[in-house]
């Protein structure tokens, strides 16, 4: 198989042998899952399927961000404690998610789970000189980190301007670096918090993935993703830290997901603009979902609109007019070797489907029940 190495910026052919361990970044669990949340598990769990049918043991963490600044906002809002509310966000979650046909993952941790494993790696970070602190926030120092921005390849300019409009504060006085990111900081009176030699505080959002994930799959991720808009900070910061601690490369593969927009615009909780899986789920039927999402290739950002969802409908009608049958399931197979083309695959089964085959086996595939 052959996939798109957001790091090596090609197409490579996948470095894997027998077993596979995957990390996803999973939700922050305080609002409803939308559509671009949806791509992104989709895309993952569409690749999961498709390992395993060639013999591949998969591994899918996929963590929980139970505690960050977006959770406790909306706690402090709605005057509801943190994890309550995120046990309801994730039951609700797990629900839709379970209803496209997504697979579970074999583990689903939540950072608040991992303090002492993240004060650990906080603490080696200090001691190993790779951090400092400065009024009980510890930041790491990415000066120390001779390749900070391989997983990207941004420009320090551009990397300081997407830390600033996704929360990285690059203004912050008390930084040697505008690009230096937090591994704990103080908390507020009404936040959660955890003592700690730097004083009581809570995790940085880094910092919380790269302890889930060597606590639950080791040193080394064979594919570790999510949506491209966690390129960077996020994944950019984790792989800084994490290599900082264990000496070589923390993934073999990153991969992306494409963003998601309504009329042009990226979807965002900020802007308004969200496309709720709940509320589709009224109208339409998971598969129907699922197949409108991967009608445009992961890779790819693409617009949202109902007619993808009409398309679907009427797609699913055609593949299940001949019945059961396996025709297609080799071009689909082919199609999904080569970065996960889904659209290809669809029209691969379409063709089959308007010669009078049945397509049933092939729609499997793809996660689709005919």
């Amino acid at each position: 198989m052959r996939i798109f190495d957001t790091a090596a910026q090609e197409i490579v052919e996948l470095a894997a042998t027998g077993s596979l361990k995957m990390y996803t970044c999973g939700i922050t669990p305080y609002d409803s899952a939308h559509v671009g949340h949806a791509a992104v598990y989709v895309t993952f769990d569409l690749l999961q399927r498709h390992l395993r049918r060639h013999g591949f043991a998969t591994s899918c963490v996929r963590n929980v961000t139970d505690v960050d600044d977006d959770i406790l906002r909306k706690a402090r809002e709605i005057g509801a404690n943190y994890l309550d509310l995120a046990a309801y966000e994730i039951s609700r979650f797990d629900s839709d998610m379970a209803r496209l046909g997504l697979m579970r993952p074999d583990s689903e941790p939540r950072a608040t789970s991992a303090i002492a494993d993240i004060l650990g790696m906080v603490g080696e970070l200090v001691d190993s000189g790779y951090a400092y602190v400065v009024d009980g926030w510890v930041y790491f120092d990415v000066s120390t980190a001779k390749d900070f921005g391989k997983v990207s390849h941004l420009s320090r300019e551009e990397m300081i301007e997407l830390a600033r409009e996704r929360g990285g504060n690059p203004d912050d006085a008390r930084r040697r670096d505008p690009l230096d990111f937090v591994l704990w900081q103080p908390s507020l009176p009404d936040e959660p918090s955890w003592s700690s030699r730097y004083g009581d505080g809570r995790p940085g959002w880094h910092i919380e993935c790269s302890a889930l994930a060597m606590r639950e799959l080791g040193t080394v991720v064979d594919i570790h993703g999510g949506g491209s808009d966690l390129i960077f900070p996020h994944h950019e910061c984790e792989a800084a830290q994490t290599e900082a601690i264990t000496g070589h490369d923390f993934v073999r593969h990153w991969m992306h997901v494409g963003m998601v927009r309504l009329a042009g615009v990226k979807m965002s909780k900020s802007l308004g603009n969200l496309v709720f899986v709940r509320d589709l789920l009224e109208e339409y039927s998971g598969d129907e979902i699922r197949l409108a999402i991967m009608s445009n290739h992961y890779r790819s950002s693409w617009d949202w609109s109902d007619r993808l969802l009409e398309e679907a409908r009427a797609r699913l009608a055609a593949w299940r007019a001949n019945g059961p049958g396996n025709a297609g399931v080799e071009e689909v197979d082919s199609a999904l070797d080569e970065d996960l083309d889904a659209p290809a695959a669809i029209a691969r089964i379409d063709a089959q489907a308007a010669a009078g085959s049945g397509v049933s086996e092939a729609a499997a595939l793809l996660g689709i029940n005919l």
